[in-house]
């Protein structure tokens, strides 16, 4: 892995950003909810394809961070904590899969999705424990599962056509570069 941060990886870091912000904001236009859509998601997973390891993991900490400063969606404690640890892991875990284990994209995202709902429930089960939040890690995992399943069949289906197109966008540019 190369430890240089490229500015190109920077000003791609901050436009997933304002995407893993504004695209919230467009689906609850919409009548479209977070838990269900999980509109937050889809750009740090694709950061996770695009970004180093250490960048993917810092968008994926950084979005629900900021949005919930900003915007208010998630509220700050517990949900943009649990979803820090969430999305970080999903950045950090897809980067890994495809860099290191040189995995293909669906395989990454599933590997991605596992991980970053059992960090979250890990991330619950610590705040139970620290600060007495009244949830069940368990349960929490379970209802994230059942709600999310529509926005994990649109990142399954999407983010695979979505990398592709972007990856040889980029590739094209960096050659005309």
């Amino acid at each position: 892995m190369k430890n240089k941060i490229t500015t190109r990886e920077i000003i791609l870091s901050g436009l997933l950003l304002a995407t893993g912000i504004l695209l919230p904001m467009v689906f609850h236009i919409f009548s479209l909810t977070g838990p269900i859509a999980l509109p937050m998601h889809i750009p740090v997973l694709i950061g996770g394809f695009l970004l180093s390891p250490q960048l993917a993991l810092l968008l994926g900490v950084m979005t629900p961070v900021i949005s919930g400063l900003l915007t208010g969606m998630p509220v700050m404690f517990p949900m943009s904590i649990i979803m820090a640890f969430e999305l970080g892991t999903y950045g950090l875990v897809i980067a890994i899969a495809t860099r290191k284990f040189k995995l293909s994209i669906i395989p990454s995202l599933i590997i991605a999705m596992i991980s970053g709902r059992i960090m979250a429930g890990l991330t619950v089960a610590a705040l139970v424990q620290l600060f007495a939040v009244k949830m069940n890690p368990v349960m929490f995992v379970k209802g994230a599962i059942i709600t999310g399943i529509p926005g994990i069949i649109i990142q399954l289906i999407f983010i695979p056509s979505l990398i592709y197109a972007l990856k040889a966008y980029l590739k094209k540019t960096s050659a005309n570069a």
